[in-house]
């Protein structure tokens, strides 16, 4: 197992962040709230604590369990991907992505997930690759699937995030 180690797509460099990093994740992430509207999940709700993530973040680069990747476009942040709670039992990982808004519907979360996937499968010898999100994140939902990844089940009304309770889709991957 080799962790974070970079990635490279047609457009994108997934790479191991830095703390220079924690500026751009505060304003391009955890500023704006349509970045958390679906998960209640915000790292980077300041400045401080993006740093506090990104130096956690760093910190967990000796553990080569830890799949953790800034998403860079052109040389500019444009969001973060990660996979965590691996379950050696299961041999499965769960993962998350979030691009940042300026940067929605230019195909950059299928591609970068997509990437990571097959990272994960391929190279990391991981078995199945899980994913949720909430029922109205359309674009989630989209990105999955065109990275090729299946949708599993559904739990109604399983997901509760900002004051708001969602329909969960969950999906999964596997190698071949």
């Amino acid at each position: 197992m080799e962790g974070a180690k970079e990635l490279v797509t047609e457009r994108l460099r997934l790479r191991r962040y830095r703390m220079e990093d924690a500026e751009a994740l505060h304003e391009k992430l955890g500023a704006d709230p349509q970045m958390y509207k679906y998960s209640g999940w915000n790292p980077y709700a300041s400045y401080e604590a993006a740093r506090e993530s990104v130096r956690a973040f760093m910190d967990s680069y000796d553990d080569n369990r830890f799949y953790g990747w800034a998403i860079e476009y052109n040389g500019e942040l444009a969001g973060t991907v990660g996979a965590y709670d691996y379950d050696p039992k299961k041999n499965s990982i769960e993962i998350g992505i979030s691009i940042e808004r300026a940067s929605w519907g230019r195909g950059f979360a299928p591609e970068a997930l997509k990437c990571v996937l097959e990272y994960l499968t391929a190279h990391e010898g991981i078995g199945s690759v899980t994913a949720w999100c909430a029922n109205e994140n359309a674009g989630s939902i989209k990105a999955m699937l065109k990275a090729g990844m299946k949708e599993t089940h559904v739990i109604k009304n399983g997901l509760k995030a900002e004051g708001r309770v969602y329909d969960r889709h969950f999906f999964c991957y596997t190698a071949g």
